[in-house]
This record gives structure tokens, sequence and C-alpha cells, in this order.
């Protein structure tokens, strides 16, 4: 059965009650109404090289990579990506969903060791393979960028369930948005009683990675750019980060889209189409322990 969630997250170790925290699908939701629209076109060239991309989307102050968490050649390009703006002198830091905020490479000097930037990262590779995201990470640290985590750190997770002043920070339509995601990023397994709490963890997420690239941007030097790296749900600019940015940041979004997803160049400034994956049922092992547990 092919997946009906191509962009399901790798379920990241966040667990709660066995309950899975997802929603990195992306999603169909209208941008802003009546936004300027640049001419962004070379942005999303496929045939052009990533300096032209990138030339197209700058200056920035916050550039927001979506990938799909199991596509390698998005971890390429976001490797690419970094190294390239990095060589320009462009990139004021890297920010990351795979690590928790309050961690940093920025006391490692350009020669550290992978062990020293993922013990600075508190790197949990059962969640976040380190062979897909090291080369990210190291390639920002050999250019005496610094790697910053930007996730909702775990044990605050529980207190974010329970906070309902979440619950008025996104408009009406993408709060409901933001509900259906969880559903369907649980493939529907999860009891409706723990809806709205899961979907609070999702935009306390988003929150979070906000604060940490936004106090990032506005500490970098001028001209330079803060790239986050995420899953393209919370890269989405209708639902997810950039709702939480400060509006006087010059935000550009990307979306990595294995097999092309047109129908999300409308949203994102630039669509990155990269080759589709083979079918894959992203829901079937979560199924299994559903069916166990229902057994007499």
């Amino acid at each position: 059965m092919a997946s009906p969630l191509p962009l399901l997250c790798r379920c990241a170790a966040l667990s709660m009650a066995g309950l899975l925290v997802a929603g990195c699908a992306g999603l169909t939701a209208p941008g802003a109404p009546g936004a300027a629209t640049p001419d962004l076109s070379a942005a999303s060239a496929p045939d052009a090289p990533l300096g032209r991309r990138l030339d197209a989307l700058l200056p920035a102050q916050v550039l927001i990579l979506g990938e799909q968490h199991d596509a390698a050649e998005h971890h390429a390009l976001e490797r690419e990506t970094v190294a390239a703006l990095a060589a320009r002198q462009r990139l004021a830091a890297v920010a990351l969903e795979m690590a928790d905020s309050g961690r940093s490479t920025a006391a490692l000097p350009p020669t550290a060791t992978e062990a020293q930037a993922r013990a600075a990262l508190a790197w949990s590779d059962r969640a976040w393979p380190w062979a897909d995201y090291g080369p990210v990470v190291m390639a920002a640290v050999r250019a005496g960028v610094p790697v910053l985590g930007a996730n909702l750190p775990r044990a605050r997770m529980k207190d974010a369930m329970a906070d309902v002043s979440l619950d008025a920070q996104l408009p009406p339509p993408a709060w409901q948005a933001q509900v259906a995601a969880v559903r369907d990023g649980h493939c529907g397994l999860l009891p409706e009683s723990q809806l709205q709490p899961m979907t609070r963890i999702q935009v306390a997420r988003d929150r979070e990675m906000a604060r940490t690239v936004a106090q990032a941007a506005q500490a970098a030097a001028p001209g330079r750019v803060v790239l986050l790296v995420t899953g393209a749900g919370h890269a989405d600019p209708a639902l997810g980060v950039a709702q939480h940015l400060p509006t006087d940041l010059k935000v550009r979004t990307v979306r990595m889209a294995a097999g092309g997803g047109t129908a999300d160049r409308q949203r994102f400034d630039a669509l990155w189409a990269t080759p589709a994956l083979p079918p894959k049922d992203y829901c079937a092992a979560l199924r299994k322990p559903a069916a166990a547990g229902a057994r007499p």
C-alpha cells in the first residue's frame, strides 16, 4: 500500500503515553492574503545550479528548508546549502529541528571532531541518524558557523500539552489544519481526546524553533542569514515556524519535495524537486501495535 503520508515524521523518539508526535506532513493551506508575490521563479528552476537558486532567495534574514526526513537528496541539499552560504560569508547560524534548544556548537573550534559536535548538541542518533545530519552539522562547524538546537525539549512537552494559550497562537483555519495534520500523522489511530494536546505540542515546537531562529537572526551581522533545517510541515509558511517569527524579519521558505509536490509551489517561496522515493506504507509500524492491543 502506498503511503498517504509521504512526509510522516520519523517519530523523533517523542513518546507521550505511548502516542507519537508527528505533524511533519505537508498540508494544503492558503498563503497570507494580499501579500506581494516577488518573482522567485529562478529559486525553483529545476536545472538551475544551487548558487543561482540561493541568489533568487537572498537577501533574507531567515531561510527555512523543509525536508522529507527520509530523503537522502534533501540532506545532501542541506549540506550543499550550508557550504555555499558559508563560502560566501553569508551564513550566520544553522538551526536544527533535530536538536533541542539551548544546545549549540558555538564554543567548538572549526577543528572539532564529530564526537565533540554530537556531544555539544546532545545528539540522539535513535531519533535522527547522525549519518543523515552529521555532514550538515560538520559543514557548518568546519566553516566556523554555530549550529543551534532549536526544537522544544522533551521535558517541556507535558506542560505544552496542557497549555491552553497555545490554542490561540494560530488563526482558526490554520489551527484546524494542524489538528488534521496530527490526526493524519498518527494514521487515524490517535484518540480524539489527544488531538488537541498533541496539536499544542506541534505549535509549541514551532514557537520554540521560531524563538531560537529569531534570536540568532537579530544577533547576526547585516547581510547574513540564519538557516533552519526542519520538516516540511514546520516549514509551511501558513502553519509552521514562520507564523511565530517577528513580522519585521525577512523570511524565505523552501519546500524540498521528493517526486515534485507542485501543490506546494504556491505556498512556499521556492520548491526544490528531487527524485521520487519508492512507495512506502509509513503507517504500517503504527498499525501493528494497535492491532495487537485490540486482540482479546
